[in-house]
């Protein structure tokens, strides 16, 4: 970990903190929510010990990268940005491109924006999902999963912010990292993310004391709005990538999600994967993995064999 190294890049007006290790082709990692740079170090150092160079940004909002305070800062198109800005400073045309969570959707953003600047993508958890012309992202959560859906509970400015902060954030990361109940994410108001203070919380072998330290030192010092926001936004998302609408990404891909995956088990996700409607919009989609046993943070909880897929499939280009 030692031999990372971290830099602050200056891109669409903004800082944007990148650590990165290795020499060779460039390896893009993607973190979601809610995570930093650090989720993939064991990638990292996997990959670049193999020959490859990888770089993980805190995406904006997060850890030591700039935090703006607005929510409509937060759409793909000032993600996207920020990324092709790091590439441009760091004077890559092309990346291997690797996301999860928040991650694998500006991931599959980019690769629909800028296909140009994607060799292949590797992406975990969230399958690409074509833009629906006719209702917007979060009415259709409302109507199908309940206002006490964990997104629908995020729209709010605020509100889960407040919630948040009646929690020890050491206990909110374990919540969010070690969850592995499939089902979807419903917290009623009285419940609360934290749960019961009172209950222990058992960790598993792959998550240590320490990482979960690291991820709550820089919520602390940062707060959680910067990744709300990315919730917040969905609808407007809707809106800007209406030119979008219908179009297929058209890069490599290996599409990697765990039997326990949350997404996985959202209503409609396995049908659209088994029934040829994923493929349709992916039609490049080389590679299909769904891992048994496997719940929603699968580069942390398996990390060795997400090392590994990544590289059996970027080795072929």
């Amino acid at each position: 970990m030692d031999k990372i190294q971290h830099k602050n890049i200056r891109t669409n007006g903004i800082n944007i903190h990148v650590a990165e290790i290795g020499e060779g082709p460039a390896v893009l990692f993607l973190h979601g929510f809610p995570e930093l740079w650090y989720s993939w170090r064991h990638q990292m150092l996997s990959l670049s010990s193999k020959g490859y160079r990888a770089i993980a940004p805190d995406l904006r909002g997060y850890g030591d990268s700039d935090a703006p305070p607005f929510a409509s800062s937060y759409t793909v198109f000032h993600i996207v940005g920020d990324l092709v800005g790091v590439l441009d400073a760091l004077g890559l045309d092309q990346v291997f491109l690797v996301g999860h969570d928040w991650g694998a959707v500006m991931a599959w953003y980019f690769c629909l924006i800028r296909p140009d600047r994607i060799k292949a993508l590797v992406n975990t958890s969230v399958v690409f999902q074509p833009r629906n012309p006719k209702r917007k992202p979060v009415e259709s959560m409302r109507a199908i999963l309940g206002d006490d859906y964990y997104i629908c509970r995020f729209q709010e400015p605020g509100e889960v912010e407040e919630e948040f902060a009646r929690v020890d954030t050491t206990r909110l990361i374990k919540k969010f990292l070690i969850s592995r109940n499939p089902a979807p994410l419903r917290v009623p108001k009285e419940v609360g993310f934290g749960g019961s203070s009172h209950k222990p919380i058992k960790m598993p072998s792959w998550l240590s004391e320490d990482d979960v330290e690291y991820y709550a030192s820089k919520f602390n010092q940062k707060g959680f709005t910067g990744g709300l926001n990315y919730y917040r936004v969905m609808d407007l998302n809707w809106e800007l990538t209406a030119p979008y609408t219908g179009m297929q990404v058209k890069v490599p891909v290996k599409f990697i999600v765990g039997d326990l995956d949350l997404t996985y088990n959202t209503p409609g996700v396995k049908e659209y994967i088994n029934n040829g409607g994923f493929k349709k919009n992916v039609p490049f989609l080389q590679e299909l993995v769904i891992m048994e046993g496997v719940a929603h943070f699968l580069h942390e909880e398996r990390p060795d064999e997400i090392s590994q897929h990544i590289y059996d499939f970027i080795q072929k280009f």
